[in-house]
């Protein structure tokens, strides 16, 4: 699987991620595989609470089950997120450490976020653009390839 990431014409990311997935026969019994990869991104969430860290990067969740005609359908669960920017956050004078250094200010990250649940057929060797969406705040296009490879 890839996904690319576009802002216009220029390729910001190119990711590609490889997993196993043991293909069931559609009784439930198809086991789920689960890919996490990212950082934790810390977000001041006030003087009581100080900071709060958020996970931000790439989850993917899949299975396959075994279809007719040598067929298999592809289940793909991805989250995908990402810090773009920040913005300014005006703070209390009683709100803390950064209060205290003088600032009326401090910079929060924007962290903008993609989702897409699907079940796709495919056969062995078949790569398919399964999705394509715009994220509306950057304008970035994000573009999901899968290929499926039989291993026998």
């Amino acid at each position: 699987m890839t996904i690319v990431e576009r802002e216009g014409d220029k390729k910001v990311a190119n990711l590609p991620y490889t997993f196993f997935l043991r293909a069931g026969d559609g009784g439930g019994n198809s086991p789920w595989t689960k890919l996490r990869s990212g950082s934790r991104v810390p977000v001041y969430v006030g003087k009581e609470h100080g900071m709060q860290y958020i996970d931000v990067g790439t989850n993917i969740d899949a299975r396959g089950v075994i279809a007719e005609d040598g067929r298999f359908d592809i289940t793909l669960n991805l989250e995908r997120s990402w810090v773009s920017g920040e913005v300014e956050v005006p703070l209390d004078k009683s709100d803390g450490p950064v209060a205290e250094a003088g600032s009326t200010h401090f910079k929060e990250p924007i962290i903008r976020q993609f989702k897409t649940e699907l079940t796709m057929p495919m056969r062995d060797g078949q790569t398919s653009e399964i999705t394509q969406a715009a994220d509306p705040g950057s304008g970035r296009i994000l573009t999901i390839t899968v290929t499926v490879n039989v291993v026998k």
